[in-house]
Formats: C-alpha cells, sequence, structure tokens
C-alpha cells in the first residue's frame, strides 16, 4: 500500500507531465483557445487508460484502451475540439466514447454533451470514470454510433472520433444550421480530417488535414472486421 507522501509525489509527477505534454504538445503546434488548453490541463488523462500503461499517459500518441480501440493522441483531442468553436452552451453529440476522456474534456467546453458508444464494456468503463470526474453534463447511450442520436437532435456540434467511409447520412441530417461536424473520412487505414458547416441550403466541407482513425464501424460506417493489429498505430496526426 502506497504510503501519503508517496502518492502525493505521484500526482505532482501527473500534474507536471500534464503541464509539459500542454506546453510541447499543444501549445507549441499552435494550439490558442484558452478555453480548450484550461480543459486539457485540467483532465487527467491517466485516469482514462489501462493502469499498465500510466506511465505512458501523456506522451505524444494514441494508447490502446482495449477492444481494439485507442484513446486519442492529446494534441488530436485539443485539435478537434479547437475545431469546433465552442463557446460554452451548446448541445454536442460524441460518436465513440471510448473511456470518456475527449467526452470529459467536451464537457467543459459546452453546454451538454450526448455521447454514443458501440462497446458496453468500454462505455461502462466511461460511465464510472465520468462519473468520478463530476462531469454531470454528460448523457451517453450504447448504440450504433453511426445513427447518432436521434432523439436529442439538433446538435449544435458533432464529433466523430472514429474514421468513416463517407459522411453519415443521420450525422448529417441532425446537425443544426450554422453546426459544425469534424469528422475523419476515408479509407480504414488513412483519412482527411473533414470540419463540416451546415448552411441554409448547403453543407460546406473543408479539409483539415490528414488522420488516422479506428474505423467508425455500423450501418452508415464500415462492417466489423474481427481481426485488429494492435500494432498498427491510431489516432494522430
Amino acid at each position: 500500500m502506497k504510503s501519503l507522501k508517496e502518492t502525493h509525489k505521484i500526482r505532482m509527477d501527473y500534474t507536471k507531465a500534464r503541464e509539459g505534454m500542454v506546453r510541447e504538445q499543444i501549445l507549441s503546434r499552435g494550439i490558442r483557445g484558452p478555453r480548450v488548453i484550461d480543459a486539457i490541463k485540467q483532465i487527467p488523462r491517466h485516469l482514462f487508460i489501462p493502469e499498465a500503461l500510466h506511465g505512458q499517459a501523456y506522451g505524444d500518441f494514441a494508447l490502446p484502451i482495449g477492444e481494439g480501440q485507442t484513446i486519442s493522441q492529446p494534441y488530436m483531442v485539443a485539435y478537434m475540439s479547437e475545431n469546433l468553436g465552442l463557446r460554452g452552451e451548446e448541445r454536442v453529440l460524441e460518436i465513440g466514447t471510448g473511456t470518456g476522456y475527449h467526452t470529459a474534456v467536451l464537457s467543459h467546453l459546452c453546454g451538454r454533451v450526448y455521447s454514443v458508444e458501440r462497446i458496453r464494456s468500454l462505455l461502462e468503463q466511461a460511465r464510472r470514470i465520468l462519473e468520478q470526474m463530476q462531469c454531470r453534463n454528460v448523457m451517453t447511450r450504447l448504440f450504433d454510433g453511426s445513427h447518432g442520436w436521434k432523439e436529442e437532435a439538433p446538435f449544435d456540434a458533432i464529433l466523430v472520433t472514429a474514421g468513416a467511409p463517407s459522411l453519415p447520412r443521420p450525422l448529417m441530417e441532425q446537425l443544426k444550421i450554422g453546426g459544425i461536424m469534424v469528422i475523419p473520412v476515408g479509407s480504414r487505414n488513412s483519412q482527411r480530417l473533414l470540419k463540416i458547416r451546415r448552411g441554409p441550403d448547403q453543407f460546406l466541407e473543408e479539409d483539415l488535414r490528414e488522420c488516422n482513425f479506428v474505423a467508425l464501424v455500423g450501418e452508415h460506417g464500415w462492417a466489423k472486421r474481427e481481426r485488429y493489429d494492435p500494432y498498427s498505430p491510431k489516432d494522430y496526426l
């Protein structure tokens, strides 16, 4: 059992690691939104990954969280969040809860988060951590994320944390006029990160950059593929 002194030292080490992550990975790459930076500073990323990987929690890479899924690279989380342009009152749909790290970040940036996850074990873990973090403005659902969350639509912003073969029609329909969706679109192994703005009569598409996410599995995404290569890097820019 760790002593109080040892526990305090570990907490201090994580705090320093998080501050270093923000300085070296986020600020140095041009993220400037003060609310995004503050949210990343506050959320203890190590709590959202397996304990065996806590020592790597603040590294500049994605990490496996089980079930063939990953927690995204910290910069990716900040970059995608900044591109949503959240001001604090929005209703945001997140597709792909994972273990809840990006969900927690969003909860600091908007009025309410609606997060959908298709894997029960990950969602149960996310719910426990989000409750521990007192993220009380988060609602979660076990469902095929490619369908979105029709009952709670429309949304001011939609964030998709898995790569789709094309823009899922249900998500586009659930985006409010004037709203923004950030989504990776492309092949299973490589995508372009797109920023979609819904206008009164059309959707405007902005190509942000190349990225690589795990697949968005579902009726309006990819068919499930059982084999998974744990050494294939995912979720990076």
